[in-house]
């Protein structure tokens, strides 16, 4: 795609993706929305808001829609990252959420035949490399912290407190199948911190009188390094409501695919910090935690995957969803919040803004919980490196935008 002068405040918008009737997300994680075989099909769900449904669809390059599949009732967590929609390694496949909050399952979807084969338990998106799926159970997440229902240890599928039979799951699929690999129970055991959880654990127990009770340990939002040979995940008790009288819980781990070899690499029980993922190097981690020279501030950092190397990057604090160009190390993309949506480029070397556009993302209705009122930009580079992918909320239905980088 030829490159045009762009305004440095500006980035220039080159396509939108609409269907009609349709309430568009992409799922922002570890792999692309694009497909990996170089075709430029994107990967969506789009929501019927009227009959309460929803779908996956895969978008040709013009936005035409080329097969949908995969009808389910809309959950709550449809409005931040769809069906959890991902591409197989070479994009024969496709992976999809589906099943009930209760009773999770996932499906894998061969392209070329239709065949779908069912697997019980959650993924969070697939891995780079098509190497182990390992997820943890989404819906534990959503019964701790859901912004508006608050905690529901009656909707997670496994008890919070039985620590022994839920953490990190490994799937088959021929035959379908889970194995815990790695329990809750297994990661505080070895975890360096250990002994103030615990301390921690009794506290909780004390102030509810109930020696059952503990902290909502839980783990969550797997993402892989682009080349499939380590994976982070977060540990911890992230959103539950401050009347359990938790201290704050919130560890960003990273293991081998084999989950052996695990490091803390943030501790952001203490301290402010959100959104991290890999770059492309697969060694850094890049997000948002505190500023060195002012710790109760945010600011964009990296850090390598051991947890030695933390740097600020850039004094921007918005908290949003930040990554690094595939083709360019100098260049971010990072997002801003509803209802003053913007997405931002920044120069990793200078630090500085390199461009910004505002977005619409919210629709005037409750900015509370994940609702078809908001959306997150969620900014997602196309393998080339010339384009980003984000979502929008123009009117009653959301839609995709492609932007041109700004250099």
């Amino acid at each position: 795609m030829a490159m045009a002068h762009v305004r440095p405040d500006e980035p220039r918008l080159l396509r939108r993706f609409r269907v009609p009737d349709r309430w568009l997300v992409h799922a922002y994680y570890t792999v692309s929305p694009y497909a990996p075989d170089g075709t430029d099909r994107v990967l969506v769900a789009g929501a019927d808001l009227d009959r309460n449904l929803c779908e996956v669809l895969i978008l040709g390059p013009d936005g035409d829609v080329l097969e949908r599949f995969g009808t389910n009732p809309i959950r709550t967590s449809f409005f931040h990252t769809g069906r959890w929609q991902t591409w197989s390694a070479d994009g024969s496949a496709v992976y999809y959420d589906s099943g009930t909050v209760t009773e999770p399952r996932f499906v894998r979807r061969d392209l070329a035949t239709g065949q779908e084969t069912v697997v019980l338990g959650s993924l969070d998106g697939a891995t780079p490399s098509d190497g182990p799926l390992i997820s943890g159970l989404l819906a534990m997440h959503d019964a701790a912290c859901d912004p508006v229902a608050g905690y529901r240890p009656e909707a997670s599928p496994v008890p919070f407190q039985a620590r022994e039979e839920h953490g990190l799951f490994e799937y088959t699929l021929d035959p379908p199948s889970s194995t815990l690999r790695l329990s809750v129970a297994d990661l505080l055991a070895g975890h360096p911190d250990r002994d103030v959880l615990h301390s921690a654990d009794e506290e909780v127990r004390r102030l509810l009188g109930d020696g059952s009770e503990g902290l909502t340990l839980l783990t969550f939002c797997v993402r892989w390094s682009p080349d499939g040979s380590r994976l982070l995940f977060f540990f911890g008790n992230n959103g539950v409501p401050g009347d359990r009288g938790e201290r704050r819980v919130k560890y960003v781990m990273t293991a081998r695919a084999d989950l052996t070899d695990l490091h803390v690499a943030m501790d952001l029980g203490s301290a402010p910090g959100v959104h991290w993922s890999w770059q492309p190097d697969n060694v850094t981690l890049i997000g948002y935690g505190p500023d060195p020279e002012q710790p109760g501030r945010l600011c964009l950092a990296q850090v390598r995957f051991d947890g030695t190397g933390y740097r600020k990057l850039a004094e921007h604090s918005s908290g949003g969803h930040p990554s690094v160009s595939p083709v360019d190390p100098d260049l971010l993309v990072t997002d801003h919040y509803p209802p003053h949506g913007r997405v931002t480029f920044l120069s990793r070397a200078a630090g500085e803004v390199l461009g910004s556009r505002a977005l619409p993302l919210h629709d005037g209705g409750s900015l509370r919980g994940r609702s078809p009122h908001r959306i997150d930009a969620h900014p997602v580079f196309h393998p080339s490196g010339d384009r980003i992918l984000c979502n929008s909320l123009p009117g009653r239905h959301a839609e995709l935008v492609e932007l041109e980088v700004p250099r």
